[in-house]
């Protein structure tokens, strides 16, 4: 998987912004009403959240495809070649 790629910003971005509004819903669901909310709290919490999907991110994102770097030149053989004499 190659990160710092343009589906891995997009991918991870949306991971983040879902991750963000969930938290901020969870968070204000601990009040009775909305004007109990507490946002700098709502905020720092799903702020939080956010960062912490993006560093989770950085361990691999399903929805990217992974890449092979690295190009091999290999032949195998069933048998040795014959040497030449």
């Amino acid at each position: 998987m190659r990160i710092f790629t343009k589906e891995w910003f997009k991918a991870a971005g949306i991971r983040a912004l879902r991750t963000f509004a969930q938290a901020a819903i969870a968070a204000c669901g601990t009040s009775a009403l909305l004007s109990d909310v507490n946002w700098l709290s709502v905020l720092s919490i799903a702020g939080l959240a956010a960062l912490l999907s993006i560093l989770t991110s950085l361990a691999g994102l399903p929805e990217v495809p992974v890449q092979n770097t690295v190009e091999t030149d290999v032949t195998i053989y069933d048998k040795p070649p014959d040497e030449e004499e």
